[in-house]
């Protein structure tokens, strides 16, 4: 399995396992022109969006964008909360049971030029959701189990990135035989913890204190059991501490939970 450049397309979400979510731009080395960003000030909505049912055994579920097209396949409500919201799935409180369980396409591009970034793709779903959907929701804090994101003893194992601090964060995904390598560039901390928030069964805070773009890889095997075959690299919260230099702790603390005032199916297109 081979998922292209990742993370110009949110929080997110970013190739999702766990969720199902895919957030992908085409690879520098593909031989296609990178696109043109969106201005960072810009607030996009939607020029068009086609909002429809998934068709029955349609096959993978995704989130794309390429350029300005953007793409939700076969996603239910709940994963383009997850996305938008930057939440997990214990920080979501009353939703319908069809949230969790009807599933959707989305096709359109944005009212504004450009390919957006991560926090103007996760603003687009927000208003798909509350245009199209009807989404109401009002936040709450509550106590609750979380993971802090910290710096390990012997200090982080991360090169800082320079050349390109005001770029989108870039992630490329390999994997197969439940194995994932992830190469990042220009990826903020904030950013790595909305990553591994898809991997994880709790909200994930950034406590590291750093404040840098940095480069780095991370190789895990996604299933801790089989970190133990002959090769195989360990499993995340491992791979976080060697590779890294960054640790997964647990911790209780308060975290921001989306509570579903109002959410409707959409009408016809």
């Amino acid at each position: 399995m081979r998922a292209s450049w990742i993370w110009t397309a949110a929080a997110a979400a970013i190739v999702s396992c766990m969720c199902g979510i895919v957030w992908a731009q085409d690879a520098p080395t593909s031989g296609i022109a990178k696109p043109k960003m969106m201005a960072k000030d810009a607030d996009p909505d939607w020029e068009v969006a086609t909002v429809k049912p998934s068709e029955p055994n349609e096959g993978r579920d995704r989130m794309d964008v390429a350029g300005r097209h953007v793409i939700v396949q076969n996603e239910t409500v709940q994963a383009m909360l997850l996305a938008g919201f930057s939440v997990q799935k214990s920080q979501i409180a009353g939703a319908p049971d069809w949230v969790k369980t009807v599933t959707w396409d989305v096709d359109g591009v944005p009212n504004v030029e450009g390919e957006p970034d991560i926090k103007q793709l996760q603003s687009m779903l927000r208003k798909l959701l509350e245009e199209r959907f009807g989404l109401k929701v009002h936040h709450e804090q509550q106590q609750m189990s979380l993971f802090g994101l910290t710096v390990a003893k012997g200090g982080p194992k991360l090169t800082e990135n320079l050349s390109d601090p005001k770029g989108p964060p870039l992630r490329d995904v390999r994997g197969g035989n439940g194995q994932l390598t992830n190469s990042f560039k220009n990826t903020s901390m904030p950013e790595l913890a909305l990553m591994l928030l898809f991997y994880a069964d709790r909200p994930i805070v950034d406590k590291t204190g750093l404040n840098g773009r940095y480069d780095f890889k991370l190789q895990w095997t996604m299933n801790e059991t089989d970190a133990t075959a002959p090769d195989a690299p360990p499993g995340l919260f491992t791979a976080i501490q060697e590779q890294l230099g960054l640790k997964l702790e647990p911790m209780k603390g308060p975290a921001d939970v989306l509570v579903i005032d109002r959410v409707e199916r959409p009408g016809a297109n």
